[in-house]
C-alpha cells in the first residue's frame, strides 16, 4: 500500500465510483472531502461538516469499502474524520489509537527462554539480514505461543532499517479466499500476482490452511520461485512442521524444508513467570510473588491463556475495587480454566466449519443428498460432533434431517475406519477441530 499516496488513492476511488453513482452526486457528497492518511488497511478522510459525514456513513460507506475491496484486492476500512479530529490525527494524539495492533510486536517486548529462544533468534537473524542465510524461515508451533509476534517483530524491525522495503504480511486462509474470489470473478490474475510477487519481504501465517488446497499451492509455488531468485526473504508459521502437512503437495513441502525450520514450545514455568511480570507491568500492575507463582504453575497452556488472566485480573480490580491478592486471583483463574472446560462448541459450529472446509452450503450437509463428496462432509462432521460434543446418536441424527442413531453410528464408523487408512483424513478432522477451537 506504501506505493500509492491517500490522494492518489482517493481519486482513483472517486473515479471508479462512477460506476454506482452520477457525477453530480460524486462532486456533491465528495467534492470537498480529502484524503489525509493511508494505512496498512485504512484510508483516513476528512469531511468538512458533521452533516455531511453522516450522509456519507449511512448511505456511502458500502459503496467506498466495495471499491478500495476491488482496487486493493484486500479489505480496507474508512475513517471520516471532521477538521478538528484532523488536527489531532495529524498531531500525533490520535496517531497512537489508529497504529495498528502489531506495532507493539517487537523483539524487545517478545518474552525469551529455552522452548522459544531458537525461533527468536533466527527470527531477529532475518530481521537484521534479509534475505540472507535463512530463507526461507519456517516457525512453527502450536497455537497462541507467539509466532504471530515474532513475525510482526521482523516486519516492524525491517520497517525501521529499511524504510522504503515492501513488507507484505497475509493470513494463508486470506491468500486462499483472495484466489477463489479473483477465480471466480474470472479478472485478470495478473494484478493479484504482481501484488505477492514484487515485495521485499513476504510473510504467510498459518500455512497449513494451505494444504490441500489445489490452486491455491499452485499459486504459492510460483509465487515462492519468484521471490526466491530475486533473493527476497521468505518468513512462514505452521501450527506444525513441513514434513507433517500431509496434504501438502511435494514440491512446495520441499520449498518450505529448504530454509531454516524453527519450533516453538509452550513457555516452561521460568518463562511463564517472566512472561506473567512483563503482561503485568505493561498494564500497570504489579501482582505479588504467590500470585505470579500460583498463575505461572496453573496456566501451562499458551502466552494467550496468560494474558487472558492478567486482563481478567485487571477486571477484577477496576470492576469490584478488589486488591490483587492471592484469593481474589485463584477465583479468576478457576473462571478461565472452568470456562474453557464447561463451554462445548454447538453442532452448528461444527456443521458450519465442516462446509466451509469443504467449501458447500451447511444446509447440503444436513440435508439427503448422496452425492460422495457432500456424503464425506457430512459423516466428518458427524464425527466431530461425536467428538467435541456431549450430544447423544439421536441428537446427531436430529442435526441432519431426523437420521436414525444407527445411520450416525455407521457414519462415525466409517469415518474412524478411513483415519486408519488415510492418515490425511486425520489431519483434515485435526483442521476443522482447529477452527471450531477458534470460531467459538
Amino acid at each position: 500500500m506504501s506505493m500509492k499516496s491517500a490522494a492518489d488513492v482517493w481519486e482513483k476511488i472517486k473515479t471508479m465510483m462512477e460506476g454506482d453513482m452520477t457525477a453530480v452526486s460524486i462532486e456533491t457528497w465528495f467534492g470537498d472531502v480529502e484524503a489525509v492518511a493511508l494505512e496498512e488497511t485504512r484510508l483516513v478522510l476528512c469531511v468538512p461538516t458533521e452533516f455531511k459525514r453522516n450522509i456519507i456513513k449511512t448511505r456511502f460507506l458500502p459503496t467506498l469499502e466495495k471499491n478500495l475491496l476491488e482496487l486493493f484486492s484486500f479489505e480496507v476500512g474508512v475513517s471520516l474524520l471532521l477538521p478538528e479530529e484532523r488536527v489531532k490525527y495529524q498531531s500525533g494524539t490520535a496517531a497512537q489509537k489508529t497504529d495498528s495492533p502489531y506495532q507493539s510486536y517487537t523483539f524487545d517486548r517478545f518474552v525469551v527462554g529455552s522452548t522459544n529462544k531458537f525461533a527468536f533468534t533466527a527470527a531477529e537473524k532475518v530481521a537484521d539480514e534479509p534475505g540472507g542465510a535463512y530463507n526461507p524461515l519456517f516457525i512453527y508451533g502450536q497455537s497462541g505461543l507467539g509466532k504471530t509476534h515474532l513475525l510482526h517483530a521482523i516486519a516492524n524491525r525491517v520497517r525501521e532499517n529499511h524504510p522504503d522495503c515492501r513488507i507484505l504480511y497475509i493470513k494463508s486462509e486470506d491468500f486462499v479466499n483472495e484466489l477463489i474470489t479473483n477465480l471466480r470473478r474470472g479478472v485478470d490474475m495478473q494484478e493479484f500476482r504482481n501484488k505477492y510477487r514484487t515485495v521485499d519481504l513476504f510473510l504467510m501465517d498459518d500455512v497449513q490452511f494451505i494444504a490441500g488446497k489445489d490452486s491455491s499451492e499452485e499459486e504459492l509455488f510460483h509465487t515462492f520461485n519468484t521471490l526466491y531468485e530475486q533473493n527476497r526473504q521468505i518468513v512462514f508459521t505452521s501450527d506444525r512442521p513441513p514434513q507433517e502437512m500431509l496434504r501438502l503437495e511435494q514440491r512446495l513441502k520441499t520449498r518450505f524444508e529448504q530454509g531454516l525450520p524453527a519450533d516453538i514450545q509452550p513457555p516452561d514455568y521460568e518463562t511463564r513467570m517472566a512472561i506473567l511480570k512483563n503482561k503485568s507491568l505493561e498494564r500497570g500492575i504489579a501482582l505479588p510473588d504467590p500470585v505470579l507463582s500460583y498463575v505461572a504453575e496453573n496456566i501451562t497452556a499458551n502466552v494467550r491463556q496468560i494474558e487472558g488472566v492478567v486482563n481478567k485480573i485487571m477486571a477484577f480490580q477496576e470492576l469490584m475495587g478488589a486488591q490483587v491478592d492471592v484469593e481474589n486471583t485463584i477465583r479468576a483463574v478457576r473462571d478461565i480454566l472452568r470456562a474453557k472446560e464447561d463451554f462445548l462448541p454447538s453442532a452448528d459450529t461444527i456443521i458450519q466449519e465442516v462446509a466451509r472446509f469443504y467449501e458447500l452450503d451447511s444446509d447440503a450437509l444436513r440435508g439427503q443428498s448422496q452425492n460422495k463428496e457432500i456424503t464425506t462432509a457430512r459423516n466428518v462432521a458427524m464425527y466431530i460432533i461425536r467428538e467435541m460434543t456431549q450430544l447423544s446418536l439421536a441428537e446427531i441424527g436430529q442435526q441432519f434431517g431426523g437420521r436414525h442413531h444407527s445411520t450416525v453410528l455407521n457414519s462415525i464408523n466409517r469415518v474412524e475406519k478411513n483415519m486408519k487408512e488415510q492418515p490425511e483424513l486425520t489431519e483434515i478432522i485435526r483442521d476443522i477441530t482447529n477452527a471450531v477451537n477458534s470460531a467459538y
